[in-house]
């Protein structure tokens, strides 16, 4: 069978040609980058690209190649290159690692492997082993055979750019790396052909926009049928849509069956939307044992998926998680339907890219039939890169050079299953905390109506490029019913869980707790439950409660830890970690006397919207970086964590039970001192006396050994920083004289 290359495929793959001959005749090792949309047919061009560059050579060039990519990429990458090869008969074998011959590549072989299967420590691919068969060496027997390593990394933003995954294609060392991406990553290359967004588009590859919610912002409301859920409005809203699709494929003589899509949010603190959903499929004829359902889920539960990317198919709706973000192709899909998850309110490229195909390879008249559909129950939404959670990937950060060792004494404590959930001992101590921080008194009874806020006619031109909010005309605000209200009532008392287990037992204790203190102190029962929910989840309420529940935890802490934690000395002295590993849930931050280099802060989980910026550092903690930043006796300092012996932790003493103070920094000073500083604000430096008399008594001690310690509890107070380092801590907000103005000098 021929195939016809689209005109941008075929100028994209004789010019990559170009480029990586040139490369293959350059000095040193090189990348090429291959930049091309999502849908675009990156890996048929990548196919006939490889086919090509060993055909009819007059130089004597002779290659191996290596194809690494995410996940299962890597088995979908190899069976569609192996159908290919197989049907013009081209001479290029792939294979996986244990397919190879005499432990090497062979002559226009591909060895195609999974990133994650190289990219772990002691794995056996990259381990010294008893038969000398890993990489390294099948890499090194590979060019003694004369052959050229060309190495070709799919879905490179993945993986590329870390400093672990740059030290393995070092040693490797292919002649060309071919960085495969639509949002390529690797810095300070300048070889590579791109493909234009605009010349897919134009050539009828992929949809020409999507579409979110569309006319939204005109939905009428029926006062009279309030139970309807947003989640019940999008799931119709879709099937709307498809139907109406329907009949346009049929107008327009086509056999397309468009596919809606509904990816299900990741089951969380045994909370699952399957069953609730399948509900509403059943209400409008949509099942498994009829076959117009497909269920496409881990482990055993794929139903129907048979033939289901054919675009005749008789599947109209197939419910999915994360299972076929990457590399799952069918044209057909139109519509996708994402709800209301717990802390992304982010699309992923490879999930939108799934509706992003033409079904036929080509525009139609009918101008609704070339735009992808999204119905979705969040308020924004904005477009970053996908990274799977099977592929470990990290940002790095790394002690600066100049350190030298400052040998602390450090502890910390041993954790035990009883403070990790939540028991019937924690209602107690929610009450003690309400009556503690007058929890009575800052709730109002009289809230603003708890809304399901939906986007309303949003728009997404290019899908590959990141943007922290899409463009629309506005929002449908529905009042959540009694289903969403508990949905919503059980997410925030998830998201006010740590350092607890979000299991489900735990979930339900915090609500119990608020349950028994509304009947307490507002005479509202049983029946009064969804108003509770509606109340504590007002923006005017919101706060407040979340501050009841965290002095809860720490006075639970205190009772279930009481004889059975034991504070413990660390082996050896303490010192800043030489690296430090963060995952995709961390942001850079230009602090340049952050003894980590770069410095990298969690990005907030409970952020209301994307177009907020603020990080797990505190406000305050933000406001002393900056401090640090501008005092020119500053060496260097290093915000400290808050577990295990990997961080610096004092020794304090509460409830008769010794326990380890995680200071917020460590401050080195020119001078050679070292400050010990923990910030704090509001309630919290009025609960901060047994830790600051503990760091107070553990600077007297150290000194004593010849250390040059000083430091202490560190507020703001009219601009001004103040520190408490008495041997007995006290805190009044009106009165500060036992606080000293911080002075680094």
């Amino acid at each position: 069978m021929w195939i016809e290359f689209k005109n941008y495929q075929e100028k994209a793959i004789v010019k990559l040609k170009q480029e990586v001959n040139d490369l293959l005749d350059a000095e040193g090792n090189k990348i090429c980058i291959f930049k091309s949309p999502t849908g675009s047919g990156k890996t048929l061009m990548m196919a006939e690209f490889l086919k090509r560059i060993i055909d009819s050579r007059i130089d004597g060039k002779k290659f191996s190649f290596i194809w690494i990519a995410v996940n299962k990429l890597h088995d979908q990458s190899r069976n569609s290159l192996k159908k290919y090869y197989d049907q013009f008969g081209v001479g290029l074998k792939c294979s996986y690692f244990e397919d190879l011959d005499e432990r090497k590549i062979g002559e226009n072989e591909i060895l195609f492997l999974n990133w994650a299967s190289i990219n772990k420590k002691g794995n056996i691919y990259v381990r010294e082993n008893e038969r000398d068969n890993n990489l390294s060496n099948i890499v090194a027997r590979t060019k003694d055979e004369g052959r050229i390593i060309v190495l070709v990394i799919d879905e490179s933003h993945r993986n590329a750019e870390t400093d672990k995954s740059k030290d393995l294609i070092e040693e490797i060392g292919p002649k060309v790396t071919i960085e495969v991406s639509a949002t390529p990553q690797l810095k300070g290359v300048f070889h590579g052909v791109e493909v234009d967004l605009k010349e897919v588009k134009d050539e009828g590859m992929i949809k020409k926009e999507i579409i979110i919610n569309p006319g939204f912002e005109n939905y009428k409301l029926n006062k009279k049928l309030t139970d309807k859920t947003a989640d019940e409005i999008i799931v119709e809203a879709g099937l709307k849509k498809r139907a109406e699709l329907t009949k346009l494929y049929e107008k327009g003589v086509s056999d397309v069956n468009p596919l809606m899509l509904i990816q299900l949010p990741d089951k969380k603190g045994g909370l699952d939307k399957k069953d609730y959903i399948l509900s509403i499929l059943k209400k409008f004829g949509y099942t498994t044992e009829n076959g117009r359902l497909a269920i496409y889920l881990t482990g055993n539960e794929k139903i129907n998926l048979e033939n289901i990317e054919k675009n005749e198919n008789e599947v109209e709706v197939m419910i999915f998680k994360q299972a076929i973000a990457v590399g799952w192709d069918c044209p057909r899909a139109a519509i996708l339907v994402l709800f209301r998850e717990w802390k992304s309110m982010i699309f992923s490229i490879q999930t939108i890219g799934r509706i992003m195909r033409m079904p036929e390879h080509h525009h139609y008249k009918d101008q609704e039939l070339n735009i992808g559909y999204v119905y979705t129950s969040l308020s924004d939404i904005g477009i970053a890169e996908d990274i799977a959670k099977e592929y470990i990937t990290f940002f790095e950060g790394k002690r600066r050079d100049d350190y030298e060792s400052i040998d602390l004494t450090s502890f910390h404590s041993k954790r035990f299953r009883e403070e990790t959930r939540l028991s019937s001992d924690f209602v107690p101590t929610f009450f003690q905390a309400a009556d503690e921080l007058k929890l009575k008194n800052k709730i109002s009874l009289k809230h603003n109506i708890v809304d399901t806020k939906l986007i309303a006619s949003g728009k997404i031109d290019d899908v590959d490029k990141e943007t922290k909010s899409i463009e629309k005309k506005g929002t449908l605000d529905i009042p959540k019913n009694e289903v969403e209200l508990q949905n919503a009532f059980d997410y925030f008392a998830r998201e006010n869980l740590t350092p607890f287990h979000p299991e489900l037992r735990s979930i339900k204790r915090i609500n119990d707790s608020l349950y028994r203190f509304f009947d307490k102190s507002f005479k509202m029962g049983v029946d009064d439950w969804p108003k509770i929910q509606a109340i504590v989840l007002a923006e005017e309420n919101r706060q407040a409660v979340i501050d009841v529940i965290n002095r809860a935890k720490e006075l639970y802490q205190e009772k279930v830890g009481k004889g059975k934690s034991e504070l413990v000395e660390n082996d050896s002295l303490w010192n800043v970690p030489e690296i430090i590993n963060y995952n995709l849930n961390f942001e850079k931050k230009n602090y340049k006397k952050s003894v980590i280099q770069p410095y990298y802060a969690r990005i907030n989980s409970k952020q209301q919207s994307i177009l907020e910026e603020y990080t797990e550092d505190s406000i305050i903690e933000e406001q002393f970086i900056k401090y640090l930043e501008k005092n020119s006796e500053v060496k260097w300092w290093f915000k400290n964590g808050k577990s295990d012996s990997t961080y610096f932790a004092v020794p304090y003493i509460e409830n008769s039970q010794g326990k380890a103070f995680y200071v917020d920094f460590l401050v080195m000073l020119k001078n050679g001192r070292i400050g010990l500083f923990d910030t704090k604000g509001g309630i919290y430096a009025k609960t901060a006396k047994e830790r600051a008399e503990g760091l107070a008594k553990y600077i007297v001690e150290e000194n004593k050994k010849g250390k040059k310690l000083f430091g202490g509890i560190v507020l703001k107070d009219k601009n001004s920083w103040r520190i408490n380092d008495n041997k007995k801590y006290s805190y009044d907000p009106n009165n500060l004289k036992d606080w000293k103005f911080l002075d680094l000098k």
